[in-house]
């Protein structure tokens, strides 16, 4: 490899994972042990309705009266995960509550981290709206007029707690993902901040993307966004969703909460690109609703964090209703990324496919944890779950968890799953072909992930693809 190429790669994994900023915050909550009264400062600092503190600190009594999950086989240690060590809440220092809707009113230093990360540039190329999430809270919104004239709203939660308070009310954190569904889903209930409002019309079809980046800056810090999507009849979106932090010695906190409403005939596509730095634990909860005939997509790229427990999860409610799922997952050393899906086949002729690829190297660790329950009536229902792990090393970990409660007879269901290592024929027969040992390596890497790539417009596929090749720097030789 040329001097020239050594450097670019070094310029990419300083741009993309290892810069930073000084942290400049208008309201800060500080550490400790998370009480009343933090919730209370931090809902009064939103200017929230009644209601909204209500549900924040009846989610505070219901995290601190549950355990750690500590049971659970191979699972990520959280035993490093201290609340009282997160600062749960940093406003940033910004002269608009809520964002702004022109790039240039950011303050120069978040323009740069979000220039860094190729926002304003996707937007521009690809994209029907975007926000940015810096720390706590939404620092930019956009959405193209056309899709604001046919009655989409693509706004922060914030904002949408205030001016879309009945809609907001009736969907949030009730049948969907309640705070009492995990003792992190309770933490997010008590104390999310930022996130992204969805809500498109009836027979209405979102033909670009919306996207949403999610960065934290700050040492120590949780980020704990909330993103809900309320696609009505006959309507189409596809949401993109990406995140990313720089490396600090302490640990940081990513615990989300993403709930989906998937209407009768409606699409609905949630694609993820998820890149934390070596420091982080992502321990998110995300769930649908799907309607009659609805469609639920996840797509799902996890990589980076110290740690990683993502399972997203439908509820396919409407008979005829169909999920897809299709996640990657990359470990490196000292990394544990357990991910999976999450299917309820509460209604007939519903359909699920579960497709899951997972890469470990150094002594990485990779786990695929699923579940497949087909209710009693579900009838004419139909499963497949296809797990693949690609290891470079012996010293690597991969396995697969699946489970499947299956109550009714008239069903089809199907499972597969193939764990090796990269082939050294396979690498040989590259290099026969002019390739040198690494790029051969990442060519077959390439195409071991192609099925999630495939369902990402390209610009994210190659970014992916970078993202993927960036982590295996220094692994292969």
């Amino acid at each position: 490899m040329s001097s020239d190429q050594d450097q670019l790669r070094e310029t990419d994994t300083e741009a993309r994972f290892e810069f930073k900023k000084e942290e400049s915050s208008a309201f800060r909550a500080e550490k400790g042990d998370l009480d009343e009264e933090t919730i209370r400062l931090i809902s009064e600092d939103k200017d929230e309705p009644e209601w909204m503190l209500e549900r924040r600190l009846r989610a505070l009594q219901q995290f601190h009266a549950m355990p750690m999950p500590t049971d659970w086989p191979g699972q990520p240690d959280l035993s490093e995960v201290d609340i009282g060590q997160i600062v749960p809440y940093i406003r940033p220092d910004i002269d608009t509550r809520g964002g702004v809707d022109d790039w240039t009113d950011l303050p120069e230093e978040i323009q740069d981290t979000f220039d860094k990360l190729g926002i304003p540039e996707a937007e521009k190329n690809a994209l029907s709206g975007v926000g940015a999430q810096y720390e706590s809270e939404i620092v930019y919104q956009n959405m193209q007029e056309r899709w604001q004239e046919k009655g989409v709203i693509f706004c922060d939660m914030d904002k949408a707690v205030r001016e879309h308070e009945e809609i907001v009310k009736e969907h949030f954190m009730t049948n969907c993902v309640p705070a009492s569904d995990n003792k992190f889903a309770a933490l997010h209930g008590a104390i999310w901040s930022g996130g992204s409002f969805v809500y498109v019309p009836e027979d209405v079809t979102v033909e670009m993307p919306i996207q949403a980046y999610f960065r934290m800056n700050s040492e120590g810090m949780g980020q704990f966004e909330h993103t809900l999507i309320i696609a009505e009849e006959n309507s189409e979106v596809h949401y993109i969703e990406g995140c990313s932090a720089p490396q600090y010695s302490e640990f940081n906190l990513h615990s989300g909460g993403v709930e989906v409403f998937v209407g009768e005939n409606a699409h609905v596509q949630y694609s993820t690109v998820q890149n934390w730095s070596k420091n982080t634990y992502n321990l998110n909860t995300k769930r649908a609703i799907c309607e009659r005939e609805g469609t639920m997509e996840w797509v799902s790229g996890s990589m980076g964090s110290k740690a990683t427990m993502l399972y997203p999860s439908t509820i396919l409610k409407g008979r005829g209703a169909t999920d897809n799922h299709i996640t990657i997952a990359f470990a490196g050393e000292g990394q544990n990324i357990d991910t999976g899906a999450k299917v309820y086949h509460n209604a007939p002729d519903t359909k699920s496919t579960i497709e899951s690829k997972s890469i470990s190297k150094d002594g990485g660790r990779t786990n695929y944890r699923g579940l497949v329950h087909i209710s009693d009536g579900a009838e004419n229902s139909s499963t497949s779950v296809e797990c693949d792990a690609l290891m470079f090393d012996n010293e690597s970990t991969s396995d697969t968890m699946p489970y499947m409660e299956i109550e009714e007879s008239k069903v089809d269901v199907a499972h597969e799953a193939t764990v090796g290592k990269i082939g050294d024929e396979d690498v040989f027969y590259l290099q026969s072909r002019g390739l040198d040992d690494d790029d051969a390596k990442q060519m077959i890497v390439a195409g071991f992930i192609e099925p999630i790539t495939e369902e990402l417009p390209i610009e994210y596929a190659v970014e992916l693809n970078r993202l993927i090749e960036l982590e295996m720097e220094g692994s292969l030789g």
